[in-house]
This record gives structure tokens, sequence and C-alpha cells, in this order.
């Protein structure tokens, strides 16, 4: 299938529609696209991220497998 005729086709149904909704979804969709999931975080949740990459950058932090080596035994 020829994404470029696709388009076109898509383009010349929208230009003929009258129906509101209908150009109403195709903008949700692209708004849905473009979102950064950073910006659907709160506050805390991205202080909380912030926190944890100075933790990394500074050394403190717990290899995985050394934190569950003991279980594994």
């Amino acid at each position: 299938m020829d994404i470029q005729l696709e388009k076109l086709e898509l383009i010349k149904k929208l230009a003929e529609t009258n129906d509101f909704a209908v150009v109403e979804s195709i903008k949700k969709i692209f708004q849905k696209e473009k979102k950064d999931w950073w910006n659907e975080l709160t506050d805390e949740q991205k202080a909380d991220i912030e926190q944890g990459e100075r933790d990394i950058e500074n050394g403190d932090y717990v290899e995985f497998f050394s934190f569950i080596d003991p279980y594994l035994k």
C-alpha cells in the first residue's frame, strides 16, 4: 500500500467532511502523538526521577545482581 496515496485520500476526505466530530477526533490523535510522558508526571514524580539520576551520577546505587544474589542461593 502506498503511504502517500493513503495520506492524499485522507486529506480529500477531511476536506470534504462537515462533521466537526471527525475533525476533532483527528486532532486528538495528533495531539496524543506529540505528548511527552515527562509532562504527564507530577512534580513529585519528576523530583524523584531527578534525585535518582543524581544518585546514579554520584555512585550511590546498588547493582541489581548484588541485591538479588542472596535470594538466588
